[in-house]
């Protein structure tokens, strides 16, 4: 599973951090980047230098691997530039020289990022040490995110971690009238949970997410938001959503004053439930 394959990760990074004395003047070699490397196949170029910038010399037994290994990070969308930040260690461009990333990249990526690892119950490695990377910015890879798409991006609800939402199965009237009166927001939505081939859990968002209640969320936001949140999430993701056929469920949350969205309530839609149907359905004519 994701979650074990991260762990892992973490904790060959944290050995490696007491003996990481990279030779940046080492012999190295070009090699084209492995087309199963997927996270780095579309940074800008196609070759990379080994040994890597982390010390892996083996492509299949090492650098392949542990690059998978970072699949679910990325894919919480933690920080614009993550993948770039990874891939210059993971699979650096064959220049003259190594370009190490710039130390304000590392922190910029780990002040985004970090709190996702520990939402997963792991610390940001030893080995990713921010102090590592070289302060002046002109022989290194810096960030390319404008202050101005970073403002405008705080402003739209973001994805937090937090407590699992609380699971109502075949609920009354009652409880899902409180629910949706003191939600800033509830949706419907279709969520499905399959295994892939490296027996990683996939949690998606299937069609559409209906609005019961908008609230200040997006329409054009919403679905990648729910994604987010279960990428981030994963323990709870993993409670909430059973592997099989895509369930259909209600959720209602709130948005805190920070601007990220918090579940409060998640109920799954039974077919036998009748309840559901006309809370939905009667919602609007609802007076709290």
């Amino acid at each position: 599973m994701a979650l074990f394959a991260m762990l892992s990760t973490l904790a060959s990074l944290s050995l490696l951090a007491q003996c990481w004395a990279f030779d940046l003047g080492q012999s190295t070699r070009c090699v084209p980047i492995p087309r199963q490397m997927s996270m780095c196949q579309d940074v800008g170029y196609s070759e990379m230098r080994l040994p890597n910038l982390l010390g892996h010399s083996s492509l299949e037994g090492e650098v392949v691997p542990r690059s998978e290994d970072w699949r679910p990070l990325l894919q919480t969308g933690c920080h614009p530039q993550a993948k770039a930040f990874l891939c210059s260690l993971i699979a650096p461009v064959c220049l003259d020289t190594f370009i190490q990333p710039c130390r304000s990249l590392c922190v910029a990526v780990r002040d985004s990022c970090a709190p996702v690892l520990a939402c997963q119950g792991h610390a940001w490695p030893e080995a990713l040490d921010c102090d590592r990377f070289p302060a002046q910015e002109d022989m290194c890879l810096t960030s390319l995110i404008k202050p101005m798409g970073g403002y405008m991006l705080k402003n739209l609800p973001q994805p937090a971690c937090q407590d699992c939402p609380a699971v109502h199965e075949l609920p009354s009237l009652k409880t899902l009238f409180d629910s949706f009166c003191l939600s800033d927001f509830v949706v419907r939505a279709k969520l499905s949970r399959r295994r892939l081939p490296f027996g990683e859990p996939e949690f998606e968002v299937e069609g559409w997410v209906e609005f019961i209640q908008q609230g200040p969320l997006l329409p054009y936001d919403t679905k990648s938001l729910l994604q987010q949140w279960m990428l981030i999430n994963l323990r709870c993701a993993h409670t909430l959503v059973r592997p099989g056929r895509a369930q259909l469920y209600i959720l209602s949350g709130t948005v805190k004053p920070e601007g990220t969205i918090a579940f409060k309530h998640l109920f799954p839609w039974h077919k036998k439930d009748i309840n559901i149907a006309v809370a939905t359905r009667k919602w609007k004519h609802h007076k709290c």
